[in-house]
């Protein structure tokens, strides 16, 4: 089978767990783009988000290990749903094959340009002053953690308000209807770059390409902080060993693309690819990474 995958005239759906216009969902567009121009294959890209990724991934986890139904999605799936839910309807590792992870990237803490916020130490300043009245947007894990875990190092009160993807909460965040927000750089850059949002620091260890002038977390005042988030590529489980190969291949063969380099360009996104057991044991290590930053920041399981 896999020598004649993909067959002629069979679409692959390549399932997303977040909403249009998300970063995942731009990735997973610049490798369906790719995949077509490589092997002319014909690639759906479905979004399917709500439920912090879970409605993807059971739909994904459900489907036959055909190669016609693919998931690229995120560390929020795959490594920190199962510390945020107390029951999850897919398991995270035993209901995937996978194929490679693709990248590594980071978020932008952002405010409305109107807000009286100009720095980090602004904002939890004012977070100190008035204990749970400010409040932040999430619409991944990542976001989520990412202003948990600020919180946490900072020893500040400050109210979650959910999202099913990030570019709603930047609706709000535009609007005015919540204080900041993670976002990923995706996400992010369009809106800095207009000048509709201001970033106030960067989430990882170091300043990012896209945007030198904005500084780290940790360099505005909250040593130590540093939040990353990862994307990938899974079958359902049950898939053929030469499938798995097959999709490896094609999707190493797709990262070098021009349309997906450009992507991690313009996004300060890091290339990374694994073999199928690589990203197994990473996700692995990386679930007890998340779960452990999960604890410490004290979230308590939905």
């Amino acid at each position: 089978m896999a020598a004649s995958y993909p067959a002629p005239g069979k679409p692959i759906t390549l399932v997303v767990p977040f909403g249009a216009g998300s970063g995942t969902d731009q990735q997973a567009r610049a490798y369906a783009q790719a995949l077509s121009t490589e092997f002319g294959a014909e690639i759906v890209v479905e979004n399917k988000g709500g439920a912090s990724g879970m409605i993807a991934a059971q739909y994904v986890a459900k489907a036959p290990a055909d190669g016609y139904t693919l998931m690229l999605t995120t560390n929020t799936t795959q490594a920190a749903d199962e510390h945020l839910f107390k029951k999850l309807s897919y398991d995270p590792v035993k209901d995937f094959t996978p194929i490679t992870l693709l990248s590594k990237g980071y978020m932008f803490l952002l405010v409305n340009p109107k807000s009286p916020y100009k720095t980090v130490s602004d904002l939890i300043a004012a977070a100190r002053k008035a204990p749970g009245k400010l409040n932040f947007g999430s619409g991944s894990s990542s976001s989520r953690v990412a202003g948990e875990l600020l919180k946490q190092m900072t020893g500040t009160d400050i109210v979650n308000v959910p999202y099913t993807s990030n570019p709603k909460s930047i609706v709000d965040l535009l609007g005015g209807q919540i204080d900041f927000m993670f976002a990923d750089t995706s996400t992010a850059l369009p809106q800095m770059n207009g000048g509709k949002l201001r970033a106030l620091a960067v989430s990882g260890t170091r300043r990012l390409a896209s945007a030198p002038d904005v500084p780290t977390v940790s360099e505005s005042g909250v040593k130590g902080y540093d939040m990353s988030y990862w994307t990938a590529a899974y079958l359902p489980k049950g898939a053929s060993p030469e499938l798995q190969k097959r999709l490896h291949e094609m999707f190493v063969k797709a990262s070098s693309s021009q349309v997906v380099k450009t992507y991690y360009t313009n996004t300060s996104a890091e290339a990374i690819n694994t073999t199928p057991e690589g990203l197994m044991n990473f996700q692995i290590t990386e679930s007890k990474k998340w779960g452990d930053i999960i604890k410490k920041a004290g979230i308590q399981p939905e």
